[in-house]
């Protein structure tokens, strides 16, 4: 790596520091396959961050089962994501990116449980899952 800073970091540097799956979710947008990841049954106490750069993004208490094959949750740590329109799709949706790198993550759907009634629905190849050392 040229740099410690993620924003920093070459097409290269990503393509040598990532899974070739994790690098074609977080750094081209694309998408795996649902019901390819273990975090999608991940639900023990801990935090899911970013796979790129180790940002937290998802504490396990916003986790659900949506049921769509991708880890799912109702809100996200504040300052963790940032969002923009994308409209691959025709219709325009809401896709998150990590604040600190840009990582691709996923969208976010009005359709999800309350408090927030939303659901960010994330790849699991995007993520790292760090369990609560001191959870029981």
């Amino acid at each position: 790596m040229t740099d410690n800073d993620p924003k920093n970091l070459s097409d290269a540097d990503w393509r040598n520091t990532l899974s070739p799956e994790a690098y074609t979710v977080l750094r081209k947008e694309g998408t795996e396959a649902p019901g390819s990841s273990a975090l999608n049954n991940e639900y023990r106490a801990g935090q899911f961050a970013c796979a790129g750069c180790g940002t937290p993004l998802f504490s396990h208490d916003m986790k659900f089962d949506s049921g769509t094959g991708w880890p799912s949750f109702f809100d996200v740590i504040p300052g963790a994501i940032e969002t923009k329109t994308d409209f691959k799709m025709i219709l325009p949706r809401t896709e998150y990116h990590c604040a600190n790198c840009g990582g691709h993550q996923g969208h976010v759907f009005k359709d999800g449980p309350e408090p927030t009634g939303l659901r960010y629905c994330n790849n699991g190849v995007a993520l790292r899952f760090a369990p609560d050392e001191t959870a029981e």
